[in-house]
């Protein structure tokens, strides 16, 4: 195993003292299998939940009126709570636990899709979909967490990179799932049936999640020591670092799936939602790359990882320019590789640098995650409207090569 790339951040003065060695979940054991059947379970039901609405948007523009950027804020808002709750999230989960809130999370945010599908009102969905952002905040966090505490540090990139791999699964099939029954179907049913699949999910991640050995909890709510904890957490440079990484890797992502989906139903395209939804087979390809990204993170050490990332990214949005329908879908094939690579061996940093308390570490990584996602997601509508794709190429492709020059920076660097 190479070692970790940076020191572990300092703590707060009352850390609890050391504790027996940790037990962990090995590789190869019946526990490991379902530790990370579970998990692929409970990234497939919060994903696919986040991102069923994104192939829809110019479906909402059209039945309620609104325009591109508008009918954005219907994810937007979404990813918004999601940043903000998994901040809170990650603060309870150390009174709560985390197999239970995680749990609870799923179970509650199925419930509230079903709701959206049901709402009269454009105001009445978004407001649905801003509370399903909030409780679906129990799993990202939560999860990473959990896997940073249980899984054997020599194979928790692998680990991480099947959990990663379940969140490209769910982010896929959602898209698929809704896009493909909207053709057919009112898209309230679509949203509804969604809804209802991950309920079952729910079912299987509770039956087989093992419970938490590594995890001890601490009872109540003390503001202060979770404010010196994030504090803590942010005064480390190298976890900033890999805070800013998140921003620019869900900016830039979430961004180029916005608004080819308009691009694609407009001239001179002109796709059905079904052939639409055929982009977001490129998950496929998302969900090999952070599988196999994970090892070898694990291998030959995150950093070199990470700026390949970035550079295959930047590259798929590129490639999305010329107007050929082949090319654009190879360039958006190239950044889903990239994506899930960055955000893979991101993702896995977030543990061996946390030190204690990795709940909290890894709630500062996706609020910082989700926040790339919503407010560039959103200001992208702008650049679509007046600029086109191109305004938009040049939006993501700048913050693209931003990650990519401060990964490659750190990957020339001497291992401290």
């Amino acid at each position: 195993m190479s070692p970790a790339p940076f020191p572990p951040a300092s703590f707060p003065p009352d850390t609890p003292p050391d504790r027996a060695a940790p037990r962990w979940i090995r590789a190869g054991s019946a526990e490991y299998r379902h530790a990370v059947q579970a998990l692929f379970l409970a990234g497939f039901a919060c994903y696919s939940l986040i991102y069923c609405v994104q192939p829809l948007l110019p479906a909402f523009a059209e039945a309620f009126g609104v325009s591109p950027a508008e009918s954005s804020l219907a994810l937007s808002l979404t990813t918004g709570l999601l940043a903000v709750s998994i901040v809170l999230a990650g603060a309870f989960s150390q009174a709560l636990g985390r197999r239970g809130l995680m749990f609870c999370s799923i179970l509650l945010a199925a419930v509230c899709n079903i709701a959206a599908a049901a709402t009269p009102s454009w105001l009445a969905l978004l407001a649905a979909r801003t509370i399903e952002g909030f409780i679906i905040g129990g799993v990202p966090a939560v999860a990473i967490a959990y896997l940073s505490e249980e899984i054997e540090p020599a194979n928790l990139g692998k680990a991480m990179g099947l959990y990663v791999a379940g969140t490209a699964f769910g982010g896929m099939t959602g898209r698929i799932v809704t896009s493909v029954l909207a053709e057919f179907t009112p898209w309230r049913v679509a949203l509804g049936i969604l809804g209802a699949l991950c309920l079952v999910a729910a079912a299987g991640f509770w039956k087989l999640l093992p419970p938490s050995r590594n995890f001890v909890p601490r009872p109540g709510f003390d503001l202060a020591f979770h404010l010196r904890t994030w504090k803590a957490h942010l005064a480390n440079r190298a976890l900033r670092r890999i805070y800013v990484y998140g921003f620019l890797i869900t900016a830039v992502f979430m961004t180029l799936f916005n608004y080819t989906v308009f691009r694609l139903s407009e001239a001179p395209y002109f796709l059905s939602r079904a052939a639409i939804s055929m982009i977001f087979l490129a998950y496929g390809f998302g969900m090999v790359s952070s599988s196999v990204s994970g090892a070898l993170a694990d291998r030959f050490g995150r950093r070199p990882l990470l700026a390949l990332g970035f550079l295959i990214l930047l590259l798929g949005v590129l490639a999305t320019l010329p107007e050929s329908l082949a090319v654009v879908f190879g360039g958006i094939v190239l950044a889903t590789i990239g994506f899930f690579i960055a955000h893979a061996v991101a993702s896995a940093s977030i543990g061996p640098l946390a030190g204690e308390y990795k709940g909290h570490a890894a709630s500062l990584y996706l609020l910082f995650y989700y926040m790339g996602s919503s407010i560039v997601g959103s200001v992208g509508g702008w650049f679509w409207q007046y600029g086109g794709w191109p305004a938009v190429a040049g939006l993501i492709g700048v913050l693209a090569l931003v990650g990519l020059i401060l990964a490659a920076r750190r990957a020339a660097a001497p291992r401290s």
